[in-house]
């Protein structure tokens, strides 16, 4: 529904009557604004997790900066919330909002990428996906932080921190912006960087979408023409061995390169390899940062475990956004995440006895992502959240495709999560957060405190619903 005229704006200001999402369609100018009832609505509200049953007031769809700060001020002035979402990876926790007091602002629409090879900078909108970036990028010779499928959306990725095979060597992605274009709670249009609003622009670094919505982001790219980068396989028999081996040589392990380690159980389908497709297996792909002599001294240790399949190779950087093997597409899915210390034999008991050899459960996924390196250091430029609070991150998930094994799936995942209850930190990167928490134990006391002051400072009405929640101090 669009509206069209400044005449019917003033018709509808006149009937107190009206419901104020028709008021908002009125205000808004030649944004695409979708209302309960209107033909396009469910398919405007549904997400990347088409698990996530959201009810949005309404659901706009801008396609300028403009069209945002218009969206941002008519919501503000009708009271309703405002909750901005690019691709809704992680749209799950937004249940936790009064879904019809809030308006979902797509920003799909707003895709645009440009890349400066000379001084290696990429400037992108707030609703780019990662594999388009990583694509515009490797044209110069350029890589990016980005996410582990190319449909992750580049806003809710850098907001949450944003980790992936580089990361161990080059830190958290939201570390790597430069500046940011942010529509605030009155619909002003600012720049914040390490300059001006640097208040704003720390909270930006790991705080989410708190605090505004970002039209554009700016951020580093890295010189790397070609990654030593692939995946090795193991039959499940052999999880016992290979997971001991690794999390023993995980922690000192090179800060070239990352690693994931990952109990499959894929389905035989279209588009998955057949090293993994059909049945429970061990699977570990990762990333070296270094030449081919020196990434094949780095493998030696995994390669001794005897994988029967191996693809480490070198590669150009925008093949890596699909050797995670994540769904590509609105998927369903569940899960539930950690992060955890030092994994010692007790905790390779517990997390095999979930999900092991001879075990049954519906995940899809249990993964032990490498942490360590860059991530275990405090960026000296970093924002609000610039280091991880642990050397492993776990995640387990599942296909949520009926409401059945969405029940068996969050089981299973909560299970595996409480199985390696005695080895977590406490905390949990938000980012695989996919139900809602408690989001101030996920940040150190002063970080946590600043946040809320940030909050304060510039949407003290709290008009921006974000899937983890600041509240105003």
């Amino acid at each position: 529904m669009t509206l069209q005229s400044h005449t019917v704006l003033t018709e509808v200001r006149s009937e107190d009557s009206v419901d104020p999402a028709v008021r908002l369609a009125a205000m808004v100018g030649s944004t695409v604004i979708h209302l309960p009832g209107d033909s396009g609505y469910d398919e405007a509200r549904t997400l990347w997790n088409t698990a996530v049953d959201l009810r949005p007031a309404a659901v706009a769809e801008p396609t300028t900066a403009a069209e945002v700060s218009a969206v941002v001020t008519a919501s503000s002035q009708l009271g309703y919330q405002v909750a901005p979402v690019s691709t809704g990876h992680n749209a799950g926790p937004l249940v936790q909002h009064d879904l019809a007091s809030t308006v979902l602002v797509k920003l799909d629409a707003m895709n645009g990428i440009e890349i400066n090879p000379l001084t290696a900078m990429a400037r992108v909108q707030g609703g780019a996906l990662w594999g388009d970036v990583t694509e515009a990028a490797g044209r110069h010779g350029l890589a990016c932080l980005h996410g582990s499928s190319p449909d992750v959306g580049v806003g809710g990725y850098l907001l949450g921190g944003g980790i992936f095979l580089y990361a161990r060597r080059l830190g958290m992605a939201t570390s790597g912006l430069t500046a940011v274009e942010i529509v605030l709670a009155d619909g002003e249009l600012i720049r914040a960087d390490h300059t001006q609003h640097q208040s704003l622009f720390w909270a930006l670094r790991g705080g989410g979408g708190n605090f505004g919505i970002v039209t554009a982001f700016e951020f580093s790219l890295y010189p790397l023409e070609t990654v030593h980068a692939g995946m090795m396989v193991w039959d499940i028999d052999d999880a016992d061995r290979v997971l001991r081996a690794w999390a023993e040589w995980a922690p000192t392990a090179p800060h070239e390169i990352t690693t994931s380690m990952r109990i499959l159980n894929l389905p035989d389908a279209p588009g998955i390899p057949e090293s993994v497709a059909g049945r429970p297996v061990v699977c570990m792909d990762g990333a070296v940062l270094a030449d081919k002599k020196r990434a094949r001294r780095v493998l030696a240790p995994l390669r001794e475990l005897s994988p029967r399949t191996d693809t480490f190779a070198q590669v150009p950087p925008s093949s890596i956004t699909r050797l995670h093997m994540d769904p590509e597409g609105p998927t369903p899915v569940t899960g539930d995440t950690a992060l955890l210390g030092r994994l010692t034999d007790e905790a390779i008991d517990a997390f095999l006895s979930q999900v092991g050899a001879g075990t049954e459960h519906s995940l899809h996924s249990a993964e032990l992502r490498q942490l360590g390196g860059a991530l275990a250091r405090k960026h000296p430029d970093g924002g609000a959240l610039s280091r991880m609070d642990g050397s492993f991150l776990l995640f387990g998930a599942a296909i949520a495709d009926t409401p059945e094994n969405e029940a068996r799936g969050k089981k299973d995942a909560n299970d595996l999560v409480r199985a390696m209850s005695p080895w977590s930190t406490g905390r949990q990167y938000l980012n695989f957060a996919e139900e809602p928490v408690d989001v101030g134990d996920n940040y150190g006391a002063r970080e946590w405190l600043t946040l809320t002051r940030v909050k304060s400072a510039y949407d003290p009405e709290n008009v921006f619903a974000a899937n983890h929640p600041v509240p105003p101090a």
